[in-house]
């Protein structure tokens, strides 16, 4: 009777557990949460196009757990509020993975969100895929174990732009313009740390914190830029932000090298190219002209929407998912976050590896810059222009130190 109960009670255990297992055609669901609306609504809807298409085109045998991905759009309008109300959403919906990654305040609302939620309900754990708010403190001290990054966060992309622009000597001093939020503040902190380290005679000719999605006209702060001196621009803006920063400085004929975060997002090629030819860089973990399959894959994003395919981080995010299921051999966020840990998977540039101690993606990072397209060259927004490779760097040189102490559950 005893040997009978105890084979009743393993069986039951393993028909639960078999319920968690990466079957192949099983469907694995993915709430988006970014603004589909209002100011930056044009960026989220480019942005929840990318994760679906990459959901879509590396689904099934395409991934080595032969699951399919679905991704489904929750408008979070960019607030920290309105994401934990989309966050509840998704959780009655059944949803186990969410992704997010324009706003570090939203994203630091639903990581917190997320962490206590998997605190309170055991067994029906989330996991964060974050593609793009980039807020430091996110994989240092508010870090989570749920919580991974795909994106750099401001200090590795500072890092990298600095070590670039150290080396050119026509930088004298510089002018600061971001939002004023924490992506922007931390932009601001990083980049002056980062240059006095590496040129300690730039000068910061100039520094201005804006609202953020409310400026709409730059003219004022164009008018204080070209004031002050400045040989060069740095900004974090990205957006409408980015795009009206362009037009005021296009009307006001101010022609000096600018240094960006966000130059290729929705939009902002658009008005670059209508002012002509200017000296605009971007630092990122990608770049507008990969061959190959992320190559084909931003080709047929344009033949399908007429729109650019630059988020790659939604090609890593369901690589790296995919190879983590088919690791733990399940789909249970459990047992996938533990198999995400020290997960190397090849991408369009080299090797990435989601490093275990903070969750932050350690990758290759590239500085780009605007110039007419050549003949076989990406034309992005169909402007004849395109962002070029000027300089390639290993993992290693913008990988920063973290101070992480993750709190492991269990």
């Amino acid at each position: 009777m005893k040997f009978a109960l105890k084979s009743l009670a393993l069986s039951a255990l393993v028909a639960v557990s078999g319920v968690a297992l990466a079957q192949k055609g099983e469907t694995v669901r993915i709430a988006f949460m970014d603004p589909l609306s209002g100011p930056f609504a044009n960026v989220g809807q480019n942005q929840l196009k990318s994760w679906q298409f990459a959901a879509e085109r590396l689904s099934g045998a395409k991934n080595p757990a032969g699951v399919k991905f679905e991704v489904v759009g929750f408008d979070n309008k960019g607030s920290p509020q309105e994401s934990l109300n989309t966050l509840r959403a998704a959780i009655d919906q059944g949803f186990r993975y969410v992704t997010q990654g324009n706003g570090s305040g939203a994203g630091l609302a639903i990581l917190d969100a997320v962490s206590k939620h998997n605190e309170r309900n055991p067994g029906k754990e989330l996991i964060y895929l974050n593609y793009a708010a980039v807020d430091p403190a996110m994989t240092n001290e508010r870090c989570d174990y749920w919580h991974f990054r795909l994106d750099a966060d401001t200090s590795m992309k500072i890092e990298a732009l600095t070590s670039f622009m150290k080396d050119q000597p026509k930088i004298k001093s510089v002018y600061l313009i971001n939002q004023n939020y924490s992506h922007g503040q931390q932009v601001a902190r990083y980049f002056k740390e980062g240059i006095n380290r590496k040129r300690p005679d730039v000068k910061i000719a100039g520094e201005d914190l804006h609202p953020l999605g409310q400026v709409k006209d730059f003219a004022p702060y164009v008018a204080k830029i070209k004031q002050s001196g400045a040989d060069a621009i740095v900004t974090g803006n990205w957006g409408q932000d980015l795009t009206l920063l362009v037009k005021a400085l296009n009307d006001a004929g101010l022609k000096i090298p600018m240094y960006t975060y966000y130059a290729q997002v929705t939009g902002t090629p658009t008005a670059l190219a209508a002012g002509g030819e200017s000296e605009v860089y971007v630092v990122a973990y990608g770049h507008a002209n990969h061959t190959g399959e992320i190559g084909q894959m931003a080709a047929d994003f344009k033949k399908k929407f007429n729109d650019d395919y630059y988020t790659f981080a939604t090609y890593n995010g369901i690589n790296l998912l995919g190879a983590a299921m088919a690791k733990a051999k399940s789909t249970s966020p459990w047992q996938v976050a533990k198999a995400l840990e020290n997960l190397s998977v090849k991408s369009f540039a080299g090797e990435v590896t989601m490093r275990t101690s903070d969750h932050q993606l350690q990758q290759p990072m590239f500085i780009t810059k605007w110039q007419k397209a050549k003949k076989g060259e990406y034309s992005v927004e169909n402007t004849g222009y395109t962002f070029v490779p000027v300089k390639q760097m290993d993992p290693y040189v913008s990988s920063t130190p973290t101070s992480c102490q993750m709190k492991r559950p269990g």
